[in-house]
């Protein structure tokens, strides 16, 4: 439990800016309470009012909390929710933001996860980088991945880069932990060619070989690969088949172990997903919202290789 404590001591200093005496209101459910306690000792520890709410764990991601939760996160100075399913797209998250709370949602979190991983980074080195590829990918008009000689090429002209760096320092700032990725819609008919997924794959997990996918005119064409009928949705219409996210990973600390919320962020990697953008710039509205991580890719945005084998040249 101490070690907890000292990471989220961390966690609340550098990612969210805690001051003594701010109101610093936990959130979680009878499945994540180890990490809740934790969590409020540590809170406790940096002088804060501290406070606790436990509820039962929610049936399904953006189901909303009880009312009285609700209340208190609009109260509240800072909110942190280590919970099973995701508060993040719920009304009382917006509410609480529009009244100036700052939220971190930790959907999914395991002690794992808080105790090593993508969670203990230096968020102030992952901010800087992640900056940094968020503005050359608001800048750049063709983005193009290169993996074991497949190449796919995206189109990003007019498109602003979407910075995730896990820092919710000021009034109103919200998001997930851990994090560390810049991403950007592309255009949803300006990507083609060839790519292999090899990382891991939503709704299939962490890849024991890898996964072929066929682009063109911004759909998915094909998918081969063990358990690539998994990902039948993404086949079902053009729609869902639309690659609508292209995402670069800039946290050194996370570690690839089959669950999404960590592995888009792993340091070198580069992502594509399939379905809807609609929430970062995009048009495509579908069914779904699926990644794939590519390790070790060589990456360009226009014409200059920003990362090669996975190293970053920036």
């Amino acid at each position: 439990m101490s070690n907890l404590i000292k990471i989220a001591e961390g966690v609340l200093t550098s990612c969210l800016a805690v001051k003594p005496e701010e109101e610093v209101l936990i959130i979680t459910d009878d499945s994540r309470k180890e990490i809740g306690e934790a969590i409020y000792e540590a809170a406790g520890n940096l002088g804060c009012e501290k406070l606790l709410m436990v509820m039962t764990e929610r049936e399904l991601s953006g189901e909303e909390p009880p009312k009285a939760v609700a209340e208190a996160m609009k109260a509240a100075d800072v909110v942190i929710a280590p919970t099973a399913k995701s508060l993040t797209h719920t009304n009382a998250r917006i509410e609480a933001a529009k009244a100036g709370t700052r939220v971190a949602t930790m959907p999914g979190i395991t002690k794992e996860m808080f105790s090593q991983g993508a969670m203990t980074a230096d968020y102030t080195e992952v901010e800087k980088l992640t900056a940094t590829v968020t503005e050359m990918l608001t800048k750049a008009s063709t983005a193009r991945i290169e993996k074991d000689g497949k190449v796919l090429t995206i189109q990003i002209n007019g498109r602003d880069g979407v910075p995730s760096p896990g820092v919710y320092r000021e009034a109103g700032k919200c998001g997930n932990l851990p994090s560390g990725e810049a991403y950007i819609a592309p255009l949803e008919d300006g990507s083609d060619g060839e790519m292999i997924i090899d990382g891991s794959m939503v709704g299939i997990g962490k890849l024991d070989s890898p996964l072929h996918m066929v682009i063109s005119g911004g759909k998915l064409r094909s998918v081969t690969g063990e358990k690539s009928e998994a990902l039948d949705v993404l086949l079902k219409n053009e729609i869902n088949g639309t690659l609508c996210e292209l995402g670069i990973g800039t946290n050194e600390a996370a570690i690839l172990n089959g669950i999404i919320l960590e592995d888009e962020k792993v340091y070198g990697t580069v992502h594509i997903a399939f379905g809807t953008n609609t929430s970062f710039g995009g048009t495509n509205k579908a069914e779904c919202h699926m990644d794939g991580i590519i390790l070790k890719p060589t990456l360009y945005l226009d014409d200059k290789k920003v990362i090669e084998d996975g190293v970053f040249l920036v």
